[in-house]
């Protein structure tokens, strides 16, 4: 399916040109999305894996995860998936109980020292200062920060194409039920392996 130009980090594996697509539905703050994320790969030059934003509104510090994702795509595009990689593997300090006595700013702040943690070489110079400033809320009362309208294309994809829940994955546009959250490395490369046809 179609990728706008900004959301290209989301390309996490393979090339753009790939002739087959996997697309894959996830919350930062959903156990199963963390466990198929941390488990996907994908066949070089032959499939190549999108990582779509599934916000999911009943986790209450869901959004502020996917706008920090979305702030450092657009501050670092490299450090896209090794930071959606950090916050499955720290999911649980944004669950809804740990954030619950937190504010806003201070589950932002807690995401941008996640950001923080970074390999230099994907985490350096002022990007800590440009990640603030796109989670910085904008002047009028109800207007989002720098990335809301990011945010507002990825709900919006997943709401015309019907996703609901996450994980949801695609095959070249379709959904997959057959894939399971529960999937490791040999099911995958099975479900791959059934499936490239070039």
């Amino acid at each position: 399916m179609a990728l706008q130009p900004s959301l290209r980090p989301f390309i996490v594996a393979g090339r753009y040109d790939a002739p087959h697509t996997l697309e894959i539905f996830l919350d930062y703050v959903c156990p199963f999305s963390a466990k198929m994320a941390l488990a996907i790969d994908s066949y070089d030059g032959k499939v190549k894996a999108i990582i779509r934003l599934q916000v999911q509104p009943w986790h209450g510090a869901s959004t502020f995860t996917h706008e920090a994702a979305l702030a450092v795509a657009r501050v670092s595009p490299d450090a896209f998936w090794p930071f959606s990689l950090a916050l499955f593997k720290q999911q649980g300090d944004y669950f809804d109980i740990p954030t619950s006595t937190l504010t806003p700013l201070q589950i932002r702040e807690k995401l941008a020292n996640l950001a923080a943690s970074l390999d230099s070489k994907l985490w350096s110079g002022d990007a800590g200062a440009k990640f603030k400033d796109l989670l910085t809320l904008k002047s009028s009362p109800n207007g989002g920060v720098a990335v809301t309208d990011d945010l507002k294309y990825t709900i919006k994809f997943s709401r015309q194409n019907g996703i609901h829940v996450s994980p949801t994955v695609l095959w070249d546009g379709l959904i997959a039920n057959e894939i399971s959250s529960s999937w490791g490395e040999k099911e995958w490369t099975d479900f791959l392996a059934a499936k490239v046809t070039v």
